[in-house]
């Protein structure tokens, strides 16, 4: 299997009120995708990391993606550097992992688990990793109100 590096790409000048399933909708026709990490700062652009499962599927994103007009933005979509280390097929298996019809399309289930009074240094990778010995975690989306964080599990 290809290195992280070979199947993650960076996508720059995003809107800055993207959301991660927009995002998705964007590249999971190029490939199974393994993980979004969208990053929309206080002034845009925005911008994201796509990591895709097999190289030639970033590729393709890229011939597709890169100088795409999006929401009155040009896409910038480029091969990643460096980047956050070493992914495990294992504990990084995410929404975006194989399956599913459409290949990379994230499966939703029918069920849900709301978790609460979490403390504010809790981050939604932590409780995903520990969900994950009840069973598979397909999505995870974290709400803050308040002081407090409030994570929840689809």
């Amino acid at each position: 299997m290809a290195g992280r590096s070979s199947r993650t790409l960076y996508v720059g000048n995003l809107p800055g009120d993207i959301r991660e399933r927009e995002v998705e909708d964007l590249f999971y026709k190029y490939g199974p995708i393994v993980d979004i990490d969208l990053k929309v700062p206080p002034r845009p652009p925005g911008y994201a990391f796509v990591e895709f499962e097999d190289a030639r599927d970033a590729e393709d994103a890229i011939r597709g993606r890169d100088g795409y007009k999006f929401d009155g933005h040009r896409l910038r979509v480029e091969l990643a550097h460096g980047g956050r280390g070493q992914s495990s097929s294992i504990d990084r298996h995410s929404s975006y992992s194989s399956g599913g019809g459409r290949g990379g399309v994230s499966r939703r289930s029918d069920y849900r688990v709301l978790v609460t009074g979490l403390p504010s240094s809790a981050s939604w990778q932590d409780l995903k990793d520990h969900m994950r010995r009840a069973g598979d975690v397909c999505f995870s989306q974290v709400y803050r109100e308040g002081s407090g964080k409030l994570i929840q599990l689809l």
